[in-house]
């Protein structure tokens, strides 16, 4: 089975081989509107994930490969240096945007339902991420919605972090460590809240804290609490599927939210709270 058959079977929508030595992202038959696979092809190898459906990465091998051993690892080497520049390349952007941020509301914010103000560049709501205490670049954020990174930059095991000298807390999107932030803050709770952009980062990410909860998505590939299984920590994750501890705070309100987090918080590992009957 060559490379391109082996992607189609886990539903990523390659039509041709990638260059060498660089991840690649496909969009999927599951998830037409995101890029959520990833290729990695090594000329003789290659690293292959689904990102909505599989929580590891899968390796293809390839059977007859006739490229040059060295030319393959040439073109490797070429790709990795291109990686470095192009990371240290968005570092540098991603300081100087934030440099120029105004501390300010954005219409993203209020269309989310927080009164909060955040590091505003033009239009574009700036997320920085970081890895451990080094900035590598920011999610960039559209009045409507919209994200993106910048190009180039590093977002593997990269976060941002909302800290309150207390328990850590893994979650996926900035919406998401918001509205985990407004329960905790009802709570009166001291909180490290870890947001990682994505399930598989925030599975990266965990192995770079100490133990603490984690709050998954339940998204309809459960991806989020297969990975919050995967990580093996106490983990809560709304009874409706399709939501997020966002969503589930605009539908149940911040007290609801928060009682519905208190068990897994106090120890618990309590993982599917009912909302709807939380607080009476």
């Amino acid at each position: 089975m060559d490379l391109i058959q082996f992607c189609r079977l886990k539903g990523i929508q390659i039509t041709s081989l990638p260059p060498i030595g660089v991840w690649r992202r496909y969009k999927t038959d599951d998830h037409p509107q995101k890029r959520n696979g990833a290729v990695k092809y090594m000329g003789d190898h290659a690293f292959v994930q689904n990102h909505a459906l599989e929580t590891s990465v899968s390796v293809w091998r390839g059977v007859n490969v006739y490229a040059d051993r060295r030319m393959i690892d040439a073109a490797v080497r070429r790709a990795e240096e291109k990686t470095v520049r192009d990371q240290a390349r968005a570092a540098d952007r991603a300081k100087w945007i934030l440099s120029q941020a105004q501390v300010m509301e954005h219409p993203y914010l209020e269309a989310k339902g927080f009164k909060t103000k955040g590091f505003v560049w033009k239009d574009l709501l700036v997320i920085p991420m970081y890895v451990r205490s080094r900035m590598v670049g920011a999610q960039m954020i559209q009045p409507d919605g919209q994200k993106r990174f910048l190009s180039g930059q590093q977002t593997s095991e990269a976060e941002f972090r909302m800290e309150k000298g207390g328990i850590h807390i893994l979650c996926e999107g900035y919406a998401t460590g918001l509205a985990i932030r407004e329960a905790l803050q009802a709570l009166r709770m001291p909180y490290v809240i870890h947001v990682t952009f994505s399930a598989q980062n925030m599975l990266k990410v965990s192995r770079m804290v100490p133990a603490g909860v984690v709050v998954a998505d339940n998204d309809a590939s459960k991806t989020g609490e297969r990975v919050a299984q995967q990580i093996g920590w106490p983990y809560w994750i709304s009874e409706v599927e399709g939501e997020d501890a966002h969503d589930a705070w605009r539908r149940v309100g911040t007290f609801r939210l928060s009682q519905a987090l208190r068990s897994v918080l106090m120890g618990r590992a309590k993982k599917r709270a009912d909302l709807n009957v939380v607080g009476g």
